[in-house]
């Protein structure tokens, strides 16, 4: 048979008793090339092989994609036709009398179409996984690291590309095994092509697919097994980063498993998770380590110095790995039964160090405000955040220490609880992620508490969110004003007539926030009803504190009650009470429900406005 056929190269014909004969006809004339030194012929019958097979596969491939009766006998024929020429290949390559240039010439070429057509079905896949067990047995470890490396690099579009992929994978780990010498180098070839299909096999997998999803992270676990057994064998430096490699390897495989779509994650992929975790405490992670975040630094900053910035890059889900391992065990019964009291032991000595503490609470963004851990998982994280936050365990911090840096990571933690808050499914979830806000925004120094809240106020994107934070401020403004009361009955000291508090002038700046919104006008109402709401009782706090009297003399100047008076509440009164009349007359359900959402406005604007009126005259 001519190589490159386009009868056969087309993959038009039907699969049919033709192909085996045309086979073991391209195979015995490219023994008998090798035989004679015919470099010509060779070349030709290795092409005419691949035709043959890449032909059947691109039959089977043709007839999956359709869906009448007439395609699923044309797809039960090719893989019939399949495992007949994959039968055919072994015994070529089996036969002790076959020519081993033959073989390392088939190697170049057949691991993709044989990987293809081993993943049709039934007693196709193990023909094909023996096959490529022969070529990693029979050539070099070497060339067939490559070979297989540039056969992982296939789009998913693949039929069954998922069962393609294990095949390769499962010959790339025993590969592995095979290396003899510059094991980091060799390993820095094969992790790239790896976690490509892993993660891009995350990224398209659906829930029905989800097995086929756990396989591959079996076959990825695979390459971690024969690391491992590569890292055994090591001493010196190159151990210390290989070992470096492969707990970043299995931290990104936590990760990318977390993300799969499985109808229960847990169970299903719970084992391939344990037993990352166990190649994680063989190359010398903690669960300190991994709860802080500190463990993957080391690792990448070990990595840094050696090896190049692009494999480094590779391990982009690294800190999600290191706390979702921790989760992990939170959530998986085995991972609980043998690693649990390792991990309460850690999470005492979090709880014991503040900044340490404040380093594990600000990973826990890693896993919360990305979109692709399912709920479960999050769940767990926040059950996580609030055994850290804890708090008999809070110490707060001195005010006169430097929290700056901490600052932007507290606050997209906090964002990142915020977004469960809002989003989660089930309302305990949401619950526990409010007590979580509260809890964590408690732990920072009261000098800079009012500038997290004011950063969070101004990020916000809903007015639900926006009225839960200022009823955060309003709970902060009562602490402060009390223990500021009890600071000064204790010193016998007197506050200057008219000067404010920090506490008093930082919740008037939240007041004015919404009262007067930076973009101009007033508060837009009905649709900011609850945020205004929240303003009005926050303001209507600060004025009763105000109009108790004490002996540390009144809070406010007359020009600041003139400011809160004439351009907060006046301007507010015409367009509530506007709003009120037009919905009345309405009569609808929705201006039912306007008029709901505008009476408690309405009602606490009033009792705002008769407080700063007494004020004034006295």
């Amino acid at each position: 048979m001519a190589a490159g056929d386009p009868s056969v190269a087309a993959g038009n014909v039907h699969p049919d008793f033709s192909f085996p004969s045309r086979l073991r006809e391209a195979l015995a004339d490219l023994s008998q090339a090798f035989d004679s030194g015919d470099t010509a012929v060779s070349d030709s019958a290795v092409a005419a092989v691949s035709d043959v097979l890449d032909a059947v596969a691109a039959s089977a491939a043709e007839a999956a994609d359709g869906g009448d009766g007439d395609d699923a006998l044309r797809l039960d024929a090719a893989t019939r036709a399949s495992e007949e020429l994959l039968r055919e290949v072994h015994a070529f390559l089996s036969c002790p009398s076959s020519n081993q240039m033959a073989i390392d010439a088939l190697s170049l070429v057949l691991p993709k179409p044989v990987a293809t057509l081993g993943a049709l079905m039934g007693s196709c896949w193990d023909v094909a996984a023996t096959i490529i067990k022969l070529f990693v047995t029979n050539c070099s470890p070497r060339d067939m690291l490559s070979i297989l490396c540039e056969a992982l690099d296939t789009p998913m579009e693949l039929l069954n590309g998922s069962a393609y992929f294990v095949l390769l994978l499962n010959g790339l780990a025993e590969v592995l095994t095979l290396i003899q010498r510059r094991h980091i180098e060799q390993v820095m070839v094969v992790l790239p092509a790896v976690l490509k299909v892993v993660h891009a096999t995350v990224s398209e997998c659906d829930e029905e697919h989800g097995k086929a999803a756990v396989d591959l992270f079996n076959a990825a676990l695979g390459i971690g097994n024969a690391i491992h057994e590569m890292c055994k064998a090591m001493f010196d430096k190159n151990k210390e980063d290989l070992c470096a490699i492969l707990g970043l390897y299995s931290l990104q495989n936590i990760a990318l498993i977390s993300r799969s779509k499985q109808h229960d994650i847990v169970s299903a992929c719970g084992s391939v998770v344990q037993q990352h975790s166990r190649f994680l405490k063989f190359c010398g992670f903690t669960y300190l380590g991994l709860l802080t975040g500190n463990g993957v630094t080391a690792a990448i900053d070990k990595l840094s110095k050696d090896e190049d910035d692009d494999f480094v890059e590779l391990f982009i889900f690294a800190m999600d790995g290191a706390m979702l391992s921790a989760v992990w065990t939170y959530m998986y019964d085995d991972m609980s039964e043998h690693s649990g009291a390792e991990l309460e032991l850690a999470l005492k000595k979090v709880q014991d160090n503040h900044m340490k503490k404040w380093e594990a609470i600000n990973m826990l963004k890693y896993v919360l405000s990305p979109i692709s851990y399912p709920w479960i998982i999050k769940s767990h994280c926040i059950n996580l955040l609030l055994t850290l936050a804890d708090g008999n365990h809070i110490e707060e911090t001195n005010d006169h220490v430097d929290f700056t840096s901490y600052a932007p990571r507290i606050f997209a933690t906090l964002k990142a609880v915020e977004s469960v808050m809002m989003a989660a499914p089930e309302a305990l979830m949401r619950k526990k992620a409010f007590a979580a806000l509260k809890m964590v925004i408690s732990m920072v120094p009261s000098s800079q508490r009012f500038d997290i809240l004011r950063a969070l106020v101004n990020n916000s994107m809903s007015p639900s969110l926006t009225a839960i934070l200022l009823d955060l401020v309003r709970e902060e403004v009562l602490r402060e004003s009390r223990r500021d009361d009890k600071d000064r009955a204790e010193s016998d000291g007197l506050q200057d007539h008219g000067e404010l508090p920090p506490w008093a002038s930082h919740a008037l700046d939240f007041v004015e926030l919404i009262m007067r919104p930076p973009e101009g006008g007033p508060p837009c109402l009905p649709d900011h009803s609850e945020q205004v709401l929240s303003a009005l009782n926050l303001l209507r706090l600060i004025l009763i504190i105000d109009s108790r009297g004490s002996n540390f003399g009144k809070l406010f100047r007359e020009e600041t009650l003139r400011k809160v008076h004439s351009e907060w509440l006046i301007p507010l009164r015409p367009i509530v009470a506007g709003i009120q009349s037009e919905n009345e007359k309405d009569g609808s359900e929705i201006a039912g429900q306007i008029m709901c959402s505008l009476n408690p406005v309405q009602l606490v604007l009033y009792r705002c406005i008769e407080l700063v009126e007494k004020m004034k005259c006295c």
